[in-house]
């Protein structure tokens, strides 16, 4: 049993996972003119990795490939949302032997059919899980399948989540569906590990994003001058990578307990 287990935390520590997400900046908005809108790549760890200044001409898609250009990526299974489940994304990933966990919506209307009309019913449940907290109840069911004419570059696996949501004030239930494709081959990685990565994904969001926010009122930050917006998101960013490798969790806690002696951010940083 204790080999059983040291050979899947070896398994599980081969792997690296991370997650690409965007984010506007609300405060650097003048008159009508956009706002900054930055692109990061986060670890599921929760160490930001890069960040990229979207063009105010274009949007977050074409910066994907960039934006990990320069990561080494080999053993990483990136996960992103919709917009970013693009023929040449895939491509780019493999061929940097990078893995990838793409979500199939309505931007693919060709790949999401082809992933909703294979016999789920038929294909037992691969990873069950429940999750009780924020004033509701969840059950989630994986589904994974093997499948080689997937309309999407180096996909091996068809993925299917279902999500019972029931609200516990309410008592409303939502049941939720949503498909995905892998370049995991499979045997690769558990059941456990993709629902993991699936559902670790929305760090990006939660431990990055929401925090720039609510600890340190990024939105409310109204500097438009040149790179400034993107430079003070990129000291947040190293900010909040530096406390969560120290083994902080709460940041904003964190943060005040850093203010609170000029020598203890240079402790954390090992600089003293």
């Amino acid at each position: 049993m204790q080999a059983r287990a040291a050979a899947r935390q070896t398994e599980e520590a081969r792997w690296r996972a991370v997650a690409v997400d965007g984010k506007q900046l609300r405060g650097s908005r003048a008159g009508g003119g956009k706002a900054v809108w930055l692109l990061a790549a986060m670890d599921h760890a929760g160490t930001v990795l890069a960040q990229r200044q979207i063009s105010a001409k274009s949007n977050e898609t074409p910066a994907f490939i960039p934006l990990l250009d320069g990561l080494p990526l080999e053993n990483t299974v990136v996960t992103a949302d919709a917009a970013h489940t693009q023929h040449a994304n895939g491509r780019w990933l493999r061929e940097r032997d990078a893995h990838y966990i793409a979500v199939a919506m309505g931007n693919r209307p060709g790949l999401l059919k082809q992933l909703r009309n294979l016999p789920w019913p038929d294909i037992p449940v691969d990873h069950k899980e429940r999750t009780r907290g924020r004033g509701r109840h969840e059950i989630r069911h994986l589904k994974t399948v093997s499948f080689r004419h997937l309309d999407y570059p180096g996909a091996r696996q068809a993925l299917r989540v279902m999500r019972w949501r029931k609200d516990l004030t309410s008592e409303k239930l939502t049941i939720e569906r949503l498909y995905f494709v892998t370049s995991l081959p499979p045997g690769v990685a558990t059941g456990e590990q993709i629902a993991g990565w699936i559902r670790g994904h929305w760090k990006i969001e939660n431990q990055l994003h929401h925090v720039r926010d609510t600890t340190f009122a990024e939105d409310a930050f109204t500097t438009r001058t040149g790179s400034l917006p993107r430079a003070m998101a990129s000291l947040r960013n190293l900010a909040i990578s530096v406390l969560r490798q120290d083994g902080c969790t709460n940041i904003a806690a964190a943060t005040r307990h850093q203010a609170r002696h000029p020598g203890r951010p240079l402790a954390t940083l090992g600089w003293t």
